[in-house]
């Protein structure tokens, strides 16, 4: 394709604001999707000339882009320039599965089993060529539709190296990378091949600015430059941090619409009522079944509470939304397989005919979320680790009555919330649970007050103003 050379800001990232769905008939129908980018990118205002590049995801997008050469039809974008990439299948599984996903996301967020993984070997060398061409595509296309002197955010460690690639075809560029998960501390970024290593550093260090969602996380950047690349950061590139906050407008409104009410009903209806006629309260959780989220041990967690804390059994019922993720790999199939063995195992053991204290929905519904944020007591949030954990900050927001907020120290949210949170390791059981007890046992007034808190500083950098934030700090 020949350069445009147009767009003053650029937005790179593998999942764009739209995705598309192929009928039988060969019609395409586009779903827009949500989320920080998508409110950001819509703040920057009609008259800046911006475009989102991304890579087709399913057949759907594929079939899209050999229909429009991807630039997609702005009736289906909102009027909004993306332009798709369809990568070649075989490289694009290799490069989202077998490295994105599958050794990247298992760094930085230590989920190795080290006696048996990882093994880096001459398949592991395969993908990593795959993922070396994945970003060398977005470098390419970046490289065509920027005019000159643009702006470029490119986001997350699917795209580690394409700053670097960018820099090297369009040195006018200012250039920004944005990592959303955690950044894993130089022991465990080592296990990684030396080389490897040093080029994921190298990669980004090709931006003019790194950004992080805390400041844990960039100082775990820039400890692993210090061990892999020797003393000290490149004089050009800054690092930052910016912690994405909720939506708060979106969220309410959206939160009040009739579908969460007829959701709220049919809630309220599977937690029921206790023996004694009150209110049963609610422990909620809100999760895609990823192995950094902990769903299993929070299970456990709930089933300790009701095993030491009796006087809770049937005045207390958890919702846990463990909607399925990455289905494509086994171990997540695994995973999401013994989430279903301990719920039915806890519902199994303390059960009656009036009372399931733990009601399982794995299909994916957000206005059952947004229900679910408003009916809570208590949250629960207890990830092994993640980048920021934006349930933590949402549910506060949402929350009708108040919610006691049960969180792990290890997700970045903890870093604004850890204040007014009941905060837990995420591996301890018996201290996770007597978290649960501390928090059902709250006062309607200590709960509100510090809801009240909480959304505060949930929503104290929103997604529009994340975005400019971003957009400003790379400009200066």
């Amino acid at each position: 394709m020949a350069p445009t050379q147009t767009a003053s800001v650029l937005v790179a990232s593998n999942r764009g604001p739209l995705s598309y769905a192929l009928e039988d008939t060969g019609r395409l129908t586009a779903r827009r999707g949500g989320g920080g980018l998508v409110s950001g990118l819509s703040a920057i205002g009609p008259d800046t000339d911006a475009v989102w590049v991304c890579a087709a995801l399913g057949d759907g997008d594929r079939e899209a882009v050999r229909r429009t050469g991807g630039a997609l039809d702005p009736e289906d974008t909102g009027g909004q320039r993306v332009r798709m990439l369809d990568i070649a299948s075989d490289v694009y599984a290799d490069a989202y599965n077998g490295i994105a996903n599958s050794v990247l996301w298992f760094v930085h967020h230590m989920l190795y089993q080290t006696p048996l993984e990882p093994v880096f070997d001459a398949a592991f060398r395969r993908q990593w060529a795959a993922y070396e061409a994945y970003n060398r595509a977005f470098a390419e296309a970046l490289a065509q539709e920027a005019a000159q002197g643009a702006a470029v955010l490119i986001q997350d460690y699917h795209l580690a190296l394409a700053p670097r690639m960018l820099r090297g075809l369009r040195p006018d560029l200012r250039i920004g990378h944005f990592s959303h998960t955690p950044w894993a501390p130089p022991d465990y970024f080592r296990l990684l091949p030396d080389d490897i290593a040093a080029q994921l550093l190298g990669g980004i260090l090709g931006a003019d600015r790194a950004a992080f969602l805390t400041r844990r996380w960039a100082d775990a950047f820039t400890d692993c430059c210090h061990a892999v690349l020797g003393p000290g950061i490149p004089a050009g590139t800054r690092i930052g941090v910016h912690g994405l906050g909720a939506d708060a407008d979106f969220l309410r409104r959206r939160a009040h619409e009739p579908d969460v009410d007829e959701r709220m009903a049919a809630l309220r209806e599977q937690i029921g009522s206790a023996p004694d006629g009150s209110a049963r309260k609610a422990i909620v959780r809100v999760d895609r079944t990823e192995l950094s989220k902990n769903i299993v041990r929070g299970l456990l967690a709930y089933e300790e509470l009701l095993d030491t804390r009796p006087e809770w059994r049937e005045r207390v019922c958890h919702i846990a939304f463990a909607y399925p993720s990455r289905q494509d790999l086994a171990v997540y199939r695994d995973y999401t397989a013994e989430v279903q063995r301990v719920a039915d195992a806890v519902n199994s053991r303390f059960g009656t005919p009036d009372w399931t204290p733990v009601v399982l929905h794995v299909k994916d519904d957000f206005a059952r979320s947004l229900a679910a944020y408003r009916l809570a007591d208590v949250a629960l949030v207890n990830p092994i680790r993640d980048g920021m954990n934006l349930v933590a900050k949402e549910v506060p927001v949402v929350s009708d009555e108040g919610c006691a907020l049960v969180l792990s120290r290890e997700a970045g949210a903890h870093e604004e919330l850890g204040d007014d949170a009941l905060t837990v390791n995420p591996y301890d059981i018996g201290g996770t649970a007597r978290a649960l007890h501390e928090a059902l046992s709250m006062g309607p007034q200590q709960r509100a007050d510090r809801t009240k808190r909480l959304a505060a500083q949930a929503t104290a950098l929103p997604p529009a103003r994340w975005f400019l934030d971003q957009l400003a700090a790379l400009e200066g």
